[in-house]
């Protein structure tokens, strides 16, 4: 279902906070669809619901043209996005069955305790690789076998979080990824291509039981767009190193911001 809501004053700063997202979301990773939901609950007022399929039809663009973007660096590993992505097909219907069970209430609560769950995986994870450099020690190599299973867990996990929540599945894709001990550039480019999998097919198990505002996707996509456009230039210029963990705490802090709104709120 398509709708076209009023313009509301509020809705003239959705360009800016597109443009936002979808820079650092293709400098960062993941797209930035985990923002959408909560700023447009949050700060627009849209019901859950329709918040919900907004937000994914509005990631789309920033994972095309970022990862369009990142495929030309060569920053896409390929092997694990197809894994990461094949199992978020089955998690994205998944959770699309989800949301269509519970209430709006119940949606905002639920997206609060998994921001704060994810943040603390990744903040495990960082921690766990500083100790390891700092102690001198190599990260253990993962065999194909641990590989796969993680890959297909998190896309798994990624697909349901993209199919219930509306964000593109970015902290668990992100989580996941991390955790595999990829460098970060491969990291950002292959969570661009698992997100844009997650997105299209979480948006189709929508299509029927929740209603797009395009009015909204416009204005967040105007800006979206560009910053999706400048993120990965911006990034090919950037020497990753040490920025590596502080990528991952940052991403940690702000879905601990937001996973704590959407709970008090």
């Amino acid at each position: 279902m398509i709708e076209f809501s009023e313009i509301q004053n509020s809705y003239y700063i959705l360009p800016l906070v597109g443009f936002i997202v979808g820079l650092f979301g293709t400098m960062l990773g993941g797209g930035g669809g985990f923002f959408f939901l909560p700023i447009l609950i949050l700060l627009v007022r849209v019901p859950a619901q329709t918040a919900v399929i907004t937000s994914l039809v509005a990631t789309l663009p920033i994972c095309i043209v970022g990862s369009l973007s990142h495929f030309h660096n060569r920053n896409i590993d390929f092997g694990i996005g197809v894994l990461f992505a094949l199992a978020g097909i089955a998690g994205a219907f998944f959770g699309a069955e989800i949301t269509s069970r519970i209430s709006a209430e119940q949606l905002k609560i639920s997206f609060g305790i998994y921001s704060v769950a994810i943040a603390l995986n990744i903040v495990w994870d960082a921690r766990h690789n500083k100790q390891a450099e700092k102690n001198r020690n190599r990260l253990n190599e993962l065999s194909r076998f641990a590989k796969n299973l993680k890959s297909s867990f998190f896309g798994f996990l990624a697909g349901t979080i993209t199919g219930t929540f509306g964000t593109s599945g970015t902290a668990p894709v992100l989580a996941g990824l991390f955790s595999l001990n990829i460098p970060l550039k491969k990291v950002i480019g292959t969570s661009l291509i698992v997100v844009l999998s997650n997105t299209i097919f979480a948006i189709g198990a929508h299509f029927l039981v929740g209603r797009i505002d395009l009015t909204l996707v416009y204005f967040l996509t105007t800006g979206s767009i560009i910053g999706a456009l400048i993120g990965p230039r911006f990034l090919s210029k950037i020497k990753t190193g040490n920025f590596d963990n502080k990528v991952r705490y940052l991403y940690a802090a702000l879905m601990v911001v937001l996973g704590i709104l959407m709970l008090v709120k």
